[in-house]
């Protein structure tokens, strides 16, 4: 059914790192930081090939924060990059007050989101930064969903001015996306046209979508899958084209439901054209240690979880 076939899995965090070297090669104003997780967040060739622009700040996140936002003033751009956990929650106040506030140029490249960190644990499993970012004014939240998508939107994002919040992940997924595809920010991507349910997916649950929707195309139900990888700002004509089609919609997210991709569905739904929704997110609660694959089983987050939520949504309309 799919016209999209798995290339060979990669993590995300690899297609930020190769990212990040394209960058270092085009971009000369572009600069990395990072607290103490160089490896973790793969941009050592960077580094060797711009040991200038490269400043290594410690397990000190918020002065990592506030030396970003210093640094766009001399015209840099400067990527802070470190697990989602520390990126958001740890460093919240420093975002908020020293970058959204004072709409400064900082790009905050946030690793090893989600249930999907694994056997890390619940304290590492972040599961409401989306929620945290969207709500800050001014700031734009990407959560792309392969390794060629984080590729090419962490070039992106270096000619948007503004902060951003870029999320991806350590696992790896299957990577599926063209190579060469164009990632505009704020456009979502129709990945496979459908007419009784629409499927609006983000980061790790798009594939996820994709192989739900062939489940349901065997029982005779025709499913749309648009990747939803721009949080904020987000597609809202995608949004209401497909679903005025459809008549129901179900989103998929690889976080909290509350505050996060399917609440903002929600609410231009609410606004615009009111539609029957279901959830797949986790429901308000931490994760915990364990494989990705058994957490992702438990909590419900994937493309068993995504058929169940259409074969329920289906009987609202």
């Amino acid at each position: 059914m799919t016209k999209y076939t798995d290339q060979g899995k990669q993590d995300t965090r690899s297609g930020y790192g190769a990212g990040m070297t394209e960058l270092g090669r085009t971009n000369p104003n572009v600069v990395a930081l990072c607290a103490d997780l160089i490896g973790s967040l793969k941009i050592d060739t960077f580094i060797k090939e711009n040991p200038e622009r490269f400043f290594q700040v410690g397990i000190a996140e918020a002065n990592m924060m506030g030396i970003a936002a210093g640094l766009t003033i001399g015209g840099k751009i400067p990527f802070a990059s470190t697990f989602a956990n520390f990126a958001t929650g740890r460093v919240y106040d420093q975002i908020r007050q020293s970058i959204a506030y004072s709409d400064k140029n900082v790009k905050i490249c946030a690793s090893h989101a989600g249930l999907t960190l694994g056997e890390d644990g619940a304290t590492h499993q972040i599961l409401e930064d989306i929620g945290l970012m969207k709500m800050l004014p001014g700031m734009t939240v990407i959560n792309p969903c392969d390794y060629n998508q984080t590729k090419a939107a962490t070039i992106a994002i270096a000619e948007h001015h503004g902060p951003v919040y870029l999320r991806f992940g350590r696992p790896k997924v299957a990577n599926f996306t063209p190579v060469d595809q164009k990632f505009e920010i704020g456009k979502a991507l129709m990945l496979n046209e459908g007419t009784d349910v629409t499927i609006l997916a983000t980061g790790h649950l798009v594939w996820q979508s994709l192989l739900a929707a062939e489940a349901l195309e065997n029982q005779g139900i025709s499913a749309e899958v648009i990747n939803i990888h721009t949080i904020k700002p987000l597609d809202d004509k995608a949004i209401l084209d497909s679903v005025k089609k459809t008549g129901c919609v179900v989103t998929a997210e690889e976080h909290n439901y509350l505050g996060g991709l399917g609440e903002s569905v929600a609410r231009v739904l609410a606004t615009h054209h009111p539609t029957p929704q279901e959830f797949v997110a986790t429901k308000d609660t931490f994760g915990e240690s364990g494989t990705p694959d058994q957490l992702m089983e438990k909590y419900g987050l994937n493309n068993k979880a995504i058929e169940a939520a259409v074969l329920k949504v289906l009987k609202r309309k």
